[in-house]
């Protein structure tokens, strides 16, 4: 069984969440806390933490500063970040702090639930053991991109565009490749070339806007799976 540790400011939101890790074979609920310190205590108290689903927003601190706290005590557990913090700097912080996906709230049973299944995969592989060559290389770090998603083509970086999906995802309105540059800190030319990834992939739609004069400007919306 993978030990999990459901972290949520919200009793209710935590109760959810646990459910739904019960619900996939293979995972089990070690414990719930719905604060920094309670989690941090947890942490420290269980017999065996695998898998932490960590919100961002807590009363007393935040999730990612609980991440750092724990790798300085010298804790291993893998972190998933459950929470309804959409900025892409905390997107950064939390691939830099070394989160292995990032979960927006809100979401449906099934959304977390790939994300589960693809971690258990993850560490199907890993027990292996052994040495990898490239392509096994390539699996383990693409493993917990989620199952519908089409590989990336050869030159393209599985980090720029989970900062380009997200920025994309999570905007009120069309955005262009000039502003989905400065929301990622990308240039305005990786940005395009991404966007017109997602286009391709049926994950964005391109629409036009028109000025006084000159080219319409291509503006993408995200285009959510029905």
């Amino acid at each position: 069984m993978i030990e999990v540790l459901v972290v949520d400011d919200d009793l209710r939101v935590a109760r959810v969440n646990a459910a739904y890790v019960e619900k996939v074979p293979g995972f089990h609920v070690a414990g719930e806390a719905h604060s920094a310190a309670g989690a941090l205590r947890l942490v420290e108290t269980l017999a065996r933490v695998d898998l932490v689903l960590m919100d961002h927003y807590l009363p007393d601190d935040t999730g990612l500063s609980v991440v750092r706290e724990m790798r300085r005590r010298g804790h291993q557990s893998d972190v998933i970040m459950v929470t309804a913090a959409r900025d892409v700097s905390t997107v950064q912080a939390a691939m830099r702090h070394g989160a292995l996906q990032y979960l927006v709230k809100p979401f449906a049973f099934a959304g977390l639930r790939s994300k589960l299944e693809a971690y258990a995969e993850l560490r199907r592989t890993l027990n292996g053991g052994g040495e990898a060559e490239q392509a096994e290389v390539d699996r383990i770090f693409g493993a917990l991109s989620a199952p519908s998603e089409p590989g990336l083509p050869k030159g393209h970086s599985p980090t720029t565009a989970e900062l380009v999906r997200q920025a994309l995802m999570h905007a009120q309105e069309p955005l262009s490749a000039q502003e989905i540059a400065e929301r990622t800190g990308v240039s305005r030319q990786t940005a395009q070339r991404y966007l017109k990834l997602l286009e391709r992939t049926g994950r964005a739609r391109l629409t036009l806007k028109y000025g006084d004069a000159g080219r319409p400007e291509h503006r993408y919306v995200w285009a959510p799976r029905v």
